[in-house]
């Protein structure tokens, strides 16, 4: 992994996304991650390139990379970026996405 983000910046998404977005997680990673039968998902770290998650799968964890769409230089694009591969999530399982907000 390369490392344009600092630790204290991957440990703060983290974060965030498992304690607020722990059902957008499990359904990236159910999706744009080949886990379809997934049934829970937690942010471990991420890049410039990615994001990476323990993904449980018949009561085993297993680590899963979702590539982001372009390498990101920003800490503003992350969150672009997860909210693009969420959107996408829902469109190819034919859900609404969530408004923004």
């Amino acid at each position: 992994m390369t490392a344009p983000f600092g630790p204290d910046v991957v440990a703060a998404v983290c974060r965030h996304m498992n304690d607020d977005h722990a059902e957008d997680s499990l359904l990236i990673c159910r999706t744009l991650g080949g886990q379809s039968t997934a049934t829970r998902a937690r942010a471990t770290g991420l890049d410039d390139g990615g994001m990476e998650f323990a993904v449980t799968v018949d009561d085993i964890e297993v680590p899963v990379r979702v590539a982001f769409g372009y390498r990101l230089t920003e800490r503003g694009q992350i969150r672009q970026e997860v909210v693009r591969m969420y959107r996408e999530a829902c469109q190819r399982l034919g859900l609404p996405p969530r408004p923004a907000g």
